[in-house]
């Protein structure tokens, strides 16, 4: 799910839709307006699951889509080859996980650790372990 926004109220650390990829705004820049045209903002993103780096020139009253970001805590059920099912703290369902990238993060994976994930868009990635 994602809510439009006005391109001019976006802020470095904000998440955005990019090519249909959630992103967090690392850079932003913003013209003035000229002669011949309104002012345009270009946006330096990186993909929140991919690590793709992504940028996109756009006039600043324009509105482009953020993806809401559901920050949950959880508890690590089993480990499998191919992913973590984690158990929710609050709702108690399980959902499954790839592993995390950062190397650091899954070395703390064990059974029965705290985790918190983020739902973003159907997609679900562990951000970190307590």
């Amino acid at each position: 799910m994602s809510k439009p926004v006005d391109v001019g109220s976006l802020r470095v650390g904000c998440y955005m839709l990019i090519d249909n990829q959630p992103c967090r705004i690392v850079d932003i820049t913003k013209s003035k307006p000229g002669k011949h045209g309104a002012a345009k903002a270009r946006i330096v993103a990186i993909g929140t699951f991919d690590g793709v780096k992504r940028s996109i020139v756009k006039p600043v009253d324009a509105n482009t889509e953020v993806p809401l970001v559901d920050k949950r805590p959880g508890q690590v059920f089993t480990l499998n080859p191919s992913g973590v099912q984690i158990m929710d703290l609050e709702t108690y369902e399980y959902v499954d996980a790839p592993y995390p990238d950062d190397e650091s993060i899954k070395a703390k994976l064990e059974v029965g650790t705290e985790i918190e994930y983020w739902k973003i868009m159907g997609r679900i990635k562990i951000v970190r372990a307590k």
